[in-house]
């Protein structure tokens, strides 16, 4: 699988910034899922962000907490992408936490609403 990059001014779905950058859809879903993954917010905040079995997905993940720390909180430090077909985005994120490097992969579907939706994510790097 490639990875593609988008212009800085414009996110994976098009749309032109005016001279403000946008943030890209990946960029908030990497947030909110290390948000969640870490413990600083709950699994529920991503219920209406998330579609088909993502969430179950989230919750089995969220129980065990796999970004937790208990020094340095986890922050996205690079993200990539690779848009498959119109409306779909699958997603990589760099997660460190002080000297640790985690790996995070999602998906995001744009719904009928067009509103975007998570409905894959993995998580890898040491247990």
């Amino acid at each position: 699988m490639g990875i593609a990059h988008a212009d800085r001014g414009r996110g994976p779905a098009g749309g032109a910034s005016l001279g403000v950058p946008q943030p890209r859809p990946t960029d908030r879903f990497a947030e909110l899922l290390v948000a969640v993954l870490s413990g600083q917010r709950p699994v529920h905040a991503m219920l209406r962000h998330s579609a088909g079995q993502a969430y179950d997905e989230l919750i089995r993940l969220a129980e065990r907490g796999p970004l937790r720390t208990r020094g340095a909180r986890p922050v996205v430090r690079d993200i990539g992408w690779f848009v498959p077909r119109e409306g779909a985005i699958e997603a990589f994120a760099r997660i460190g936490a002080g000297d640790r490097l985690r790996a995070m992969a999602f998906r995001l579907e744009r719904g009928r609403d067009l509103r975007w939706r998570c409905t894959a994510v993995e998580l890898g790097g040491p247990r």
